[in-house]
């Protein structure tokens, strides 16, 4: 079995550089990283993640 994942760029993100996020995601934890920078990552749940993802939907419709 593979351990090794597989790493997605943020759709807002352009090939201009800047400041993007990238994440790997397996069952029990998503992995949040620098698209810059391939060092350290954050580690959350699902659950944990998902509530992230309510909220950043809730601040752009403000």
């Amino acid at each position: 079995m593979s351990t090794a994942l597989h790493w997605f760029k943020s759709s807002y993100s352009s090939n201009e550089g800047g400041n993007c996020i990238e994440i790997a995601t397996q069952p029990s934890a998503i992995h949040i990283r620098d698209s810059k920078n391939t060092g350290p990552n954050l580690t959350v749940t699902p659950r944990t993640w998902t509530g992230f993802l309510g909220l950043a939907r809730e601040s752009l419709s403000d």
